[in-house]
């Protein structure tokens, strides 16, 4: 028997249908609601809105879940790498060997940007920030890819995948040398694909290369978990663009744009700004936790606590074991990490944080990670967005793969009734 929900109004009852996804998640399907009865709802921010079914991301806040495509964030950041998470979350599936070796060796001969996107990247001054010239330089490729993804060839569909997954990384190391003001670097294939990012990044022209095996499967780790998040705002922002049937890279670039507020992506920058804003205040994390409890006082913990998450978020036990370790190697005298690690032990074991759930989060330690790997606090939310590029090429390829139509929300008016013109002289 169907399930449904019945919605009364002015002595009319409205029926509609209730679905159920695979994990017990119920929702009333109200696409009549309208033509039936008038109404819409009202629902700001969407919080209460299921605005597409997907099969790629389970998420429960409630008790710490995180599942891409049914497997738990903590055995995939356990067990596998960035780039077989990618396949999965884009192809539903783990890849076996052949599979994996093929999507490596498709993404390699894909790695080529075209010199010309240099010339767009020297039009920015050095100040501009990273996220800035990510999207934009993301948004120049299509003239480098002029030509629509067919979503009916799953071939055309498959390299449009494979050359953002081999450009993007590119991208985003010369957005960091370009404010670093190094030389730009084109990577090395007979690397990892993380590892790859990494010395694209970090290379100095007078120096070989060094592998810390470490600081790469950290930095992989803080990819996967980053790699997708169900329907955020960036993941929403680029299924709603990509409904207009705009293109993979336009989709992209929006989303990025999306990631860049200190509400989203750029929490992990805010953590670090506030742990700045700390030292230069003298350093003292009692007094600034006691300002945190304080209601009537305007401070705000950054990187505690999580508008989804009601428990502790899954990613942030994961990171933080790989914090933990990346500190103690490389050995890192920071008084700023020292204030980090001073917030969090007593978040820990202050009874008011606790009671209130209100644990360091996955921006928290990620933060803590890139400062201590040097990566300039500018570049946090763009390593956000390089971790989450999979997630957002699946969502697209799923949400066009299904057809959904073109996205566009209602509102309720409350503005002026009908006015009569008034020609200048007479207002």
């Amino acid at each position: 028997m169907s399930l449904t929900a019945t919605i009364e109004f002015q002595g009319k009852k409205y029926e509609f249908p209730v679905t159920e996804g695979t994990e017990g998640e119920m929702g009333i399907d109200i696409k009549t609601l309208r033509g039936a009865s008038g109404l819409v709802t009202l629902d700001p921010g969407y919080k209460n809105t299921g605005s597409c079914e997907s099969a790629i991301t389970f998420l429960d806040g409630e008790k710490g879940i995180l599942r891409y495509r049914g497997y738990s964030i903590e055995e995939l950041a356990e067990h596998a790498d960035f780039l077989e998470v990618a396949y999965l979350l884009i192809f539903g599936e783990l890849p076996n060997k052949e599979q994996l070796e093929k999507f490596d060796a498709d993404i390699k001969a894909e790695s080529h940007v075209d010199e010309e996107m240099k010339k767009i990247l020297d039009g920015f001054p050095k100040s501009a920030h990273p996220m800035g010239v990510l999207s934009s330089l993301t948004s120049a490729l299509i003239a480098f890819n002029p030509s629509a993804v067919d979503v009916s060839s799953e071939e055309k569909m498959y390299t449009s995948i494979v050359r953002i997954l081999a450009k993007f990384p590119v991208l985003v190391a010369w957005a960091m040398r370009k404010k670093m003001g190094l030389p730009l670097d084109y990577g090395d294939d007979s690397l990892g694909y993380v590892e790859n990012i990494h010395k694209m990044m970090f290379k100095r022209p007078n120096q070989e290369y060094k592998r810390n095996p470490l600081v790469i499967e950290a930095l992989d780790k803080l990819l996967i978990l980053h790699a997708d998040h169900e329907q955020n705002c960036s993941t929403s922002t680029v299924r709603i663009v990509g409904s207009s049937h705009a293109g993979l890279f336009a989709s992209l670039s929006a989303g990025i744009s999306a990631l860049w507020g200190p509400l989203h992506g750029g929490a992990n920058q805010a953590v670090l700004e506030m742990l700045e804003a700390i030292q230069e205040d003298g350093g003292d994390t009692k007094k600034y936790m006691a300002k945190a409890k304080d209601k009537n006082d305007p401070f705000r913990l950054m990187g505690f606590g999580h508008r989804v998450y009601k428990n502790f978020d899954p990613r942030a036990r994961i990171i933080k074991k790989s914090a933990d370790e990346v500190l103690g190697d490389l050995g890192i005298d920071d008084p700023i990490l020292d204030i980090a690690k001073g917030l969090e032990k007593e978040a820990l074991e202050d009874k008011y944080f606790v009671d209130r759930k209100l644990y360091p989060n996955v921006d928290f330690y990620s933060g803590i990670i890139y400062r201590a790997l040097g990566i300039p606090v500018e570049m946090f939310t763009v390593m956000f967005a390089l971790g989450r590029l999979p997630g957002w090429i699946a969502q697209w390829r799923e949400m066009r793969l299904k057809k959904e139509p073109i996205g566009r929300p209602r509102q309720i008016y409350t503005g002026e009734n009908h006015r009569s013109f008034k020609k200048i002289n007479e207002r």
